[in-house]
């Protein structure tokens, strides 16, 4: 259950790469509900912000603790990168391997697959080599793949980036029922008009650190910051 895994608790929290500080120090408490989005410009740190808290990025400073212990809290994630990583494997096959790397057999595996591949879109494509999709069919093919497996959290990494309005709504509605059904859902995005549809709160990154942090109604109607206010207009911030 997503209300155990939660609050997040960063207190802090940094990581470096070749002596540089990357990201950091972050202090952040983020409750167990909705979808939190992280806004900021190009450079200020968002994917890695993302990676940290998932665990794929090493924690240099600081600290970063869930409600459970950090390798359960792991366990109940999945993240889904800009550009999905394809398996040379039918668009089938791709969404069931999740299932069939944690022991379930075929045959329950592809049933469930084949379920998912509906649910987003795929179901006339299923004997397809996925790595020939297009942008936005390998996103709901990535999207299924991440939630096939019920997480109670997940990371989005631009989940809309290069994709035309259609995808994207399709997409959006994918995410939309994830969270409906539960799923706490952290994501980056450059298209604010996505973020005012899809965002509970908001984290505003700047420089690596997070510069604010509100309830979305709060942060897009009043924003603090004579910056968060710049980037909202669509000023260069720097």
């Amino acid at each position: 259950m997503v209300s155990d895994l939660f609050p997040l608790s960063v207190r802090g929290a940094g990581t470096r790469r070749q002596g540089r500080l990357l990201v950091g120090p972050v202090d952040l408490e983020l409750a167990g509900q909705g979808a939190c989005v992280v806004l900021g410009p190009n450079g200020a740190g968002k994917t890695t912000l993302l990676r940290l808290l998932h665990g794929a990025a090493r924690l240099s400073l600081g600290e970063i603790r869930w409600a459970c212990p950090t390798a359960e809290a792991q366990r109940r994630q999945a993240f889904v990168f800009q550009r999905p990583v394809m398996l040379r494997r039918s668009v089938l096959e791709n969404i069931a391997y999740p299932l069939r790397m944690h022991g379930a057999r075929r045959a329950e595996a592809l049933a469930r697959a084949r379920d998912w591949a509906v649910r987003v879109g795929l179901g006339g494509m299923l004997d397809r080599q996925a790595p020939v999709l297009s942008m936005g069919e390998q996103q709901k093919l990535a999207l299924a793949r991440a939630l096939i497996m019920t997480p109670d959290l997940l990371f989005l990494d631009e989940p809309c980036a290069a994709l035309d309005g259609r995808a994207t709504r399709e997409i959006e509605a994918i995410l939309t029922a994830a969270k409906q059904t539960g799923t706490r859902l952290i994501f980056t995005t450059h298209d604010i008009g996505q973020a005012r549809r899809l965002a509970d709160n908001v984290v505003f990154l700047l420089h690596g650190r997070v510069h604010e942090h509100a309830p979305a109604a709060v942060f897009f109607d009043r924003p603090e910051t004579a910056e968060a206010r710049a980037f909202l207009n669509g000023d260069i911030v720097e």
